[in-house]
C-alpha cells in the first residue's frame, strides 16, 4: 500500500479560507477510498473545529523549537491528521493567513518555516511515529520549504508539489533567509531566491519531483508572462513534469439530493422543486419573491482576482433589467463598501451579505438561477462545478479550470446538448454584460434552460477521477 504524506496549510471541515482547503479535505478521503494509506499534516490553529478527538503523539525539536505533534481524524473518515502544535505561532485567535483583525501574520515565514521543517522530520521518520512516507505532496507556498529543505536529505521520499494559485507566493526579504537559519546551499537562482528574496513558492517548484496545478488550461497558462507572475521561465523549464489535474468535488457535502443546508431537496428528475429554494433565497435576503425573474448569484472572495470590478461595472446596467442579484462573500473593504452601497439603493433588486457561511453557500447554488464568475484568472474553481450540481447556470470568464469544466452556449452545443453555461473571453465589463443578456435570452426558453441544467447536473463531478489521475502520477514516482 502506497503511503502519501498530505502537506496542507488548511483542510476542510477543521479549518477553510478557501478552495485549498476543499481540496485538503477531499482528495486525501478519495485516495483513502482507493486504498492508498494517506495522513495529513497540518498546523494546529486556535480556530480548528472538530468533533473527533485530539491526542498526543510525540514532541520534535527542530531549529532550537519543540513542537508538538497531535493526532485526530480526518471528520467523517478513517484519514489520520497530525496537527503541528506550537501555541506560540498557531494557537492564536485568527486564522491561518491573518490575525483577528484581518491583518496578515507578521511572522509568516517563521510560521510556515517550522510546520516545513516538522514535515521534513515526519517524512524521514524522525518523529517518533513509525510510519515513513514513499510521497511527499505538497500544496501552496505554505509548505514550499519542504521539497527544498528534502532535497538536502539522503533517502528521501519523492515530492509532489501542487500549485493551487501561483498569484500567493510566500515572498519575504532576502534576509528571512539567515533569520530562518535555513541552509545556505538553498540560496541561489535556482532554488529559493527570487528576484532577490526568499520564495517559498519557488522551493517547492524548483526543487519538487513533480508538479501539479489544478486544471490542464492554468497549467498551459502559467508558463505565460500574464499568468506566471515572473515565474514562468521556471514553470516552462518544467514542463515536462508539469501536469494539471481538474480539482473535484465532496459529492456528499455538495448535493441537492441530501443536502441539510437547502429548503428542499431535488435532482435532475425533480428540478421544479428548485424552485422552493428560490422562494427560500429570496426570502432570506427581503426580496420580493418572483418565480419568473432570474436570481444571479455570486459567492466569492472580494478582490480583483474574482472579477469584482466587472461586476460593479455592470451592476447600473444590471440592476434595470428583470433580475434580482444575492451575494455573498468577504474581501476587499472598497469592494464591499460599493456592493453595500448597491444593496441600499435597490433593495427589492440587490442583496449582499459580508461574511463567510457555509449553509449560506449552499442555499445560494441551491436557489439561484444563474452564478457569476467572471474571474481574472481562476486555476481551478469550485463554485462553478457546485452551481452545475445544483442546476444553477454559470457564467464565466475563459480561464484556468472555468475553460475546462463549463461548455458555452451556442447553436452546436445546444444540438449535441454539451452546453452547460456560458463563456465569455475578454475581461471586460462589455463582455460581461453580453454574457448576461445571452442568459436572460436563453433563461426565457424554459426548455432549452432546462437542458443546460439538466446536462450541467449529469457531469460526474466527484474525486474518483482525479484521484486515480494522482494515483498514477503517484505510480510514476
Amino acid at each position: 500500500m502506497k503511503k502519501i504524506l498530505f502537506v496542507t496549510s488548511e483542510a476542510h471541515p477543521l479549518i477553510k479560507t478557501g478552495g485549498l482547503a476543499d481540496v485538503s479535505g477531499s482528495l486525501p478521503k478519495a485516495l483513502a477510498e482507493q486504498g492508498i494509506d494517506v495522513r495529513i499534516i497540518m498546523p494546529k490553529y486556535q480556530a480548528i473545529k472538530t468533533t473527533e478527538q485530539i491526542y498526543y503523539k510525540s514532541t520534535v525539536r527542530v531549529n532550537n523549537a519543540d513542537a508538538n505533534l497531535l493526532e485526530t481524524r480526518l471528520p467523517g473518515t478513517e484519514v489520520i491528521v497530525w496537527l503541528v502544535d506550537y501555541p506560540e505561532f498557531f494557537n492564536l485567535p485568527g486564522n491561518p493567513y491573518v490575525d483577528e483583525n484581518g491583518d496578515p501574520w507578521t511572522n509568516s515565514a517563521e510560521r510556515f518555516a517550522l510546520f516545513c521543517r516538522i514535515a521534513v522530520e515526519v517524512a524521514m521518520n524522525r518523529s517518533y511515529l513509525n510510519w515513513t512516507p514513499d510521497i511527499i505532496h505538497c500544496n501552496d507556498w505554505q509548505s514550499g520549504l519542504v521539497p527544498a529543505l528534502l532535497s538536502l536529505e539522503s533517502n528521501h521520499p519523492a515530492t509532489v508539489f501542487t500549485i493551487h494559485n501561483l498569484a500567493y507566493q510566500g515572498l519575504f526579504p532576502k534576509a528571512t533567509h539567515a533569520s530562518l537559519n535555513l541552509p545556505s546551499q538553498l540560496w541561489n537562482s535556482n532554488g529559493v531566491e527570487f528576484n532577490g528574496m526568499l520564495s517559498f513558492l519557488k522551493g517547492g517548484l524548483a526543487y519538487s519531483d513533480r508538479i501539479t496545478t489544478v486544471s490542464p488550461t492554468y497549467a498551459r497558462e502559467i508558463q505565460t508572462a500574464d499568468f506566471g507572475y515572473g515565474l514562468e521561465g521556471l514553470l516552462s523549464y518544467r514542463k515536462d513534469g508539469l501536469t494539471g489535474i481538474i480539482n473535484g468535488i465532496d459529492t456528499e457535502n455538495w448535493n441537492p439530493e441530501t443536502d441539510p443546508n437547502i429548503s428542499v431537496h431535488f435532482d435532475f428528475s425533480t428540478l421544479n422543486k428548485k424552485l422552493f429554494n428560490k422562494t427560500a433565497l429570496q426570502n432570506k435576503h427581503s426580496l420580493p419573491v418572483d418565480n419568473n425573474i432570474p436570481v444571479f448569484a455570486l459567492v466569492s472572495r472580494l478582490v480583483e482576482q474574482k472579477g469584482i470590478e466587472l461586476v460593479l461595472d455592470c451592476l447600473p446596467e444590471m440592476l434595470t433589467l428583470p433580475l434580482q442579484c444575492v451575494l455573498h462573500g468577504v474581501g476587499d473593504k472598497s469592494f464591499e463598501q460599493q456592493l453595500n452601497n448597491f444593496a441600499r439603493a435597490y433593495p427589492d433588486k440587490m442583496a449582499i451579505t459580508i461574511g463567510y457561511d457555509e449553509g449560506l453557500a449552499h442555499l445560494l447554488e441551491a436557489g439561484a438561477d444563474i452564478f457569476l464568475m467572471p474571474s481574472l484568472f481562476e486555476p481551478c474553481g469550485l463554485n462553478q462545478i457546485y452551481s452545475l450540481r445544483y442546476g444553477t447556470v454559470p457564467i464565466v470568464r475563459k480561464t484556468g479550470g472555468l475553460a475546462d469544466t463549463v461548455v458555452d452556449t451556442l447553436p452546436e452545443t445546444l444540438n449535441n446538448k454539451t452546453a452547460t453555461g456560458f463563456v465569455f473571453d475578454e475581461a471586460t465589463s462589455g463582455t460581461l454584460m453580453e454574457a448576461i443578456k445571452r442568459a436572460l435570452i436563453v433563461y426565457n426558453q424554459p426548455e432549452i434552460w432546462k437542458q443546460l441544467q439538466t446536462c450541467g447536473m449529469h457531469k460526474d463531478y466527484s474525486w474518483n477521477k482525479s484521484a486515480k489521475e494522482y494515483m498514477a502520477l503517484y505510480e510514476l514516482l
